[in-house]
């Protein structure tokens, strides 16, 4: 089997380090079918909120889960695109002019580089370096708001980019515990886009959707507007924090409390009845003692709320609060949490639906675990990639960055 039908896609999180293995298959049509061949996890250590704080600890994550996959698919990984999340990345706009340079006027790709290239130009802060560029929309010759300037006629291009960075220490630290375990990047993608792509169409992208992936220290969150991405942001808190809640309130161990979160647990209070009880023993011969399911949902419901609010705080930096006709697409591991649909309509004012990766083809469960979203995510951007390569990708990446780590980390490699 050919490396080039395989696309890998290697989601390293707080919690767990998840590997989805596609194979591209032509169908009976003669079109390119993306099939998920393979999802592995591999409980993740070294790694915090996003960042490594083990190399070496991460590196061993990695590799049990990369061989994991290996021995699922019965196919060696050789390469595989990597996600990136984290309080470090930040974000602006960047703007970049080019005169068209043919005679005739005409526009062409290369221009189109040209212009995305003198956007890149943006002065970053210190130690960081970018992630993506994305264009937003073209300007020729003052006529604004153009998605695709190839073929038209002008003297002067213009194009608006969203240019997300990364701090140049984590980079790093990322690709060289990916090196470690043998692993060529194809190239490093920030890990909300990656889910956007998994679970979003082209129509709900025009009309204004907000992607958010709940995972186990963060919640990141993808605004999407006539077809462009309007933010990106991630918030410090997850799905792991309500555990720690319920080990506190209840005065449990985190283990216990994540098994009661996972049976009992639910986003809201309505609807509960204060005497419905369960027993902590079932969880722990250790422990005793009766425990309300309304006591459970009201710390539950606290920290739901809270990171509710939080998003609803950064749809209000971009006047999107209560306005995203597509709604709010709620997706990772965090999203598996009963009622947090309820949640998110309450304190949004937004209509609310989970995120389950669409237009691929699979026998495997995990296709629709919502955990899986980024890890598929990240097959599905290289399967999009691969098809563009004779066109323009929109969205230059980080590749010149792993290339350069993957020279210097082979050198001092015995």
């Amino acid at each position: 089997m050919s490396q080039d039908e395989i696309i890998v896609g290697l989601d390293i999180g707080s919690t767990s380090v998840k590997v989805a293995v596609g194979q591209r298959t032509m169908t009976d049509e003669n079109k390119l079918k993306l099939h998920i061949i393979g999802a592995v996890e591999h409980e993740a250590e070294g790694i915090n909120r996003g960042v490594i704080t083990s190399i070496e600890d991460a590196v061993d994550s990695v590799a049990k889960a990369l061989d994991k996959a290996e021995k699922l698919t019965g196919i060696p990984i050789e390469q595989a695109w990597v996600s990136i999340s984290g309080g470090h990345i930040i974000s602006q706009i960047s703007k970049g002019v080019v005169a068209v340079s043919k005679t005739d006027g005409e526009i062409r790709e290369e221009d189109v580089e040209r212009a995305i290239e003198a956007a890149r130009t943006v002065t970053c802060p210190p130690n960081y370096e970018i992630l993506h560029v994305i264009p937003r929309s073209f300007t020729v010759d003052g006529q604004s708001n153009i998605k695709d300037p190839v073929g038209m006629t002008g003297v002067r291009l213009e194009v608006e980019t969203y240019i997300i960075e990364g701090l140049s220490s984590q980079i790093k630290n990322l690709t060289k515990c990916v090196y470690q375990t043998g692993l060529d990047i194809d190239d490093i993608v920030l890990a909300v886009l990656a889910t956007a792509d998994a679970v979003l169409t082209k129509k709900q992208k025009e009309l204004g959707v907000a992607v958010v992936n709940i995972g186990g220290a963060t919640t990141s969150i993808s605004v999407f507007e006539q077809g462009d991405l309007l933010t990106t942001s991630i918030i410090p808190i997850g799905s792991e924090h309500i555990t720690s809640d319920i080990a506190i309130g209840l005065r449990t161990s985190i283990d216990v409390a994540e098994d009661i979160k996972i049976k009992y647990g639910q986003a809201i209070v309505k609807g509960l009845d204060k005497k419905d009880e369960f027993d902590l023993a079932e969880f722990d011969d250790q422990e005793e003692g009766n425990v309300s399911k309304k006591y459970l949902a009201e710390i539950i419901e606290a920290r739901v709320e809270e990171i509710m609010d939080k998003i609803n705080e950064e749809l209000k930096k971009i006047d999107r609060a209560g306005a995203l006709p597509g709604g709010v697409i709620i997706t990772g591991a965090g999203a598996k949490l009963p009622k947090i649909l309820d949640s998110a309509k309450n304190r949004l004012q937004l209509p609310a639906s989970l995120g389950y990766p669409y237009d691929i083809v699979s026998v495997m469960d995990k296709v629709n675990d919502l955990s899986f979203t980024t890890a598929i995510g990240l097959v599905k951007w290289g399967h999009s990639l691969a098809r563009q390569r004779k066109g323009i990708s929109r969205f230059k990446t980080v590749a010149g960055v792993t290339g350069k780590m993957k020279k210097w980390f082979k050198s001092i490699t015995p």
